[in-house]
């Protein structure tokens, strides 16, 4: 069977970005189960209460759901167990150091298999008020609106 070439999205957490200020990304590997990588396999997975801590000079991740592999057996893994992230140790040096800085903390971002091995990309985020929402709201309206705008004017449709 041939290599697994490219990028596969398992799973993207949008809720990330809209409810913080992504300052900075990094790209870490997954310790998994063989069942885990099964299920991640057939699409399964949410990031939704995710998030990453430093601990001891490791980076661990919390709160990812990767539901049981269906045709698992006593060796299924258990859905929402903290993995460990695999980072150089100058990464972790840098994450260690923004993370103790206030109001920082680490969210993956996305899940995906990148040539056959699974990585998730985490994010330095600051959490933004719900005024910084509404604004991102509005300016995201705004922007749709004026594409609208040229769309029509290019079809030769009044405004």
């Amino acid at each position: 069977m041939a290599r697994e070439q490219g990028r596969k999205l398992i799973a993207q957490n949008r809720r990330a970005r809209h409810d913080y200020h992504v300052e900075d990304t990094w790209e870490a590997g997954l310790v998994l189960m063989g069942t885990e990588v099964k299920s991640l396999r057939q699409g399964r997975a949410t990031l939704v209460d995710g998030f990453a801590e430093v601990d001891g000079h490791e980076v661990w991740l919390h709160g990812v759901h990767i539901p049981e592999y269906t045709q698992g057996t006593w060796t299924n893994h258990s859905a929402r167990r903290r993995r460990k992230l695999l980072l150089n140790r100058s990464e972790i040096d840098k994450i260690e150091r923004k993370v103790g800085d206030k109001g920082y903390t680490l969210v993956p971002l996305s899940l995906y298999f990148k040539d056959g091995r699974a990585k998730v990309e985490i994010g330095l985020a600051k959490g933004k008020k719900s005024y910084d929402k509404r604004h991102a709201l509005a300016e995201r309206q705004a922007d749709r609106e004026k594409e609208q705008a040229v769309g029509r004017r290019l079809k030769g449709l009044p405004d």
